[in-house]
């Protein structure tokens, strides 16, 4: 058989016709990708008419529950929700605020302490060691005690030049409790960069410092964006704590709306407000994630 022959069926077995203006696809391939269509309509149309049916059976459980009218009153008041929200959104810019400025800080105080545990000169060694106990520390204390400890502790000290505003305590609090988690973070994503990169750099004649700042950092840093994304959608939620050392932002705004009128729905208020920042920084997580494993796939 000529190579001509053997082309033509191997293109036929591919599913392939040749056509004036080139290679077409068959009518094989055409019955194939319909049958993807109609399967993935199928699968699509299955979902959404198993995720309506269980919502329904939940709203259903729920509104024919024996307490679910003391339960509508207390939590789902539209007077209460209507009267609450107006002061609950002008706590949240305290919240929004305290999150804008410990995030620049954590990241900052995060990547220093990561690359001083990496720090292999012996003269490095105190160093090494209070960055360790650094994030042993803030990562072992829980984030509501670092708040009240420092909300409370450094202005009693009287000492000249501490802050004493309950906005920057909180800050202090936040950029030193998270900045040990997101130190440990930018360690792992350095470790995962391969040394023959760093090896490279120094055959290229860059010093030590050059090699990490213009090759292992752009490749950690990218390689981390999202499970850092992961800890400020936390630190967003955690700004509520500020609540603890006078703060009056969203949820303490809601507390006192809910302690006048006795009813719960302000909290609700609050949750939903926090709940329209977070889901977009978590949607955008999954996004970078998944665009991270297909470029590694790639």
């Amino acid at each position: 058989m000529t190579h001509a022959g053997m082309g033509r069926d191997a293109d036929a077995g591919l599913g392939l016709d040749k056509d004036k203006g080139g290679w077409v696809k068959s009518e094989r391939q055409h019955e194939r990708e319909r049958q993807r269509r109609r399967h993935a309509f199928r699968s699509g149309s299955v979902a959404t008419a198993s995720t309506f049916v269980f919502f329904v059976l939940v709203a259903l459980a729920v509104t024919n529950a024996p307490g679910w009218e003391r339960v509508q009153t207390t939590f789902f008041s539209a007077e209460a929700f209507t009267k609450a929200l107006p002061d609950v959104l002008d706590g949240f810019w305290n919240n929004v605020m305290i999150f804008l400025i410990a995030e620049p800080l954590i990241l900052i105080l995060g990547l220093l302490i990561a690359l001083i545990r990496r720090l292999t000169a012996p003269v490095f060694l105190p160093l090494r060691i209070l960055a360790v106990v650094y994030v042993d520390v803030f990562r072992g204390v829980p984030t509501l005690l670092v708040i009240l400890l420092i909300g409370f502790g450094l202005p009693a000290l009287e000492l000249q030049g501490v802050p004493s505003d309950e906005i920057t305590l909180a800050v202090i609090a936040l950029t030193l409790s998270y900045s040990a988690y997101v130190a440990e973070v930018f360690r792992a994503g350095i470790d995962t960069v391969h040394p023959s990169q760093q090896a490279a750099a120094r055959s290229l004649g860059l010093t030590q410092g050059q090699a990490m700042r213009f090759v292992v950092l752009p490749q950690a840093v990218r390689r981390v964006v999202p499970p850092l994304l992961n800890d400020f959608v936390s630190l967003q939620k955690d700004t509520a704590l500020a609540s603890t050392i006078g703060v009056v932002e969203a949820l303490r705004q809601a507390q006192i709306h809910a302690n006048r009128d006795f009813n719960y729905t302000p909290y609700l208020v609050a949750a939903l407000v926090f709940i329209l920042l977070t889901i977009p920084m978590a949607r955008l997580t999954d996004h970078l994630a998944a665009r991270t494993r297909r470029r590694r796939g790639a």
